[in-house]
């Protein structure tokens, strides 16, 4: 199932948000990508619908199975993506931001070259 890049980006942040803290709620969301809640309670609804994510009813969002594997695969792009850009000279927070654009297009082959490149 095809899920927009607006889409992972949420799943990825409620991945990262999962690690830090024990419950992860809209309002944290909207903080940690400083969006509105209102946009934020949109791409929720839209994330539950397809199945990515539950939703408690006190208001805590999980990751489904595949939510959280869109969101890992998302997640481990960023963070080899960016860290091979700043060895490559790049400042630090230019790198983070082009991984996050890089990591949604390049293909599943490309990036499993660069892994095994790198490694």
């Amino acid at each position: 199932m095809y899920i927009n890049p607006s889409g992972e980006n949420y799943l990825e942040t409620i991945l990262i948000l999962s690690k830090k803290r024990p419950v992860v709620r809209s309002v944290d969301i909207a903080t940690e990508l400083d969006f509105k809640k209102p946009s934020v309670s949109v791409a929720m609804k839209k994330l539950r619908t397809s199945g990515h994510i539950t939703v408690s009813p006190e208001g805590y969002i999980n990751l489904t199975e595949s939510g959280k594997e869109i969101a890992t695969q998302i997640y481990e792009r960023h963070v080899l993506l960016s860290s091979w850009l700043e060895h490559l000279g790049v400042d630090p927070d230019i790198a983070s931001q082009d991984a996050c654009k890089i990591e949604h297009v390049i293909s599943s082959e490309s990036f499993e070259a660069i892994k095994k490149h790198i490694k």
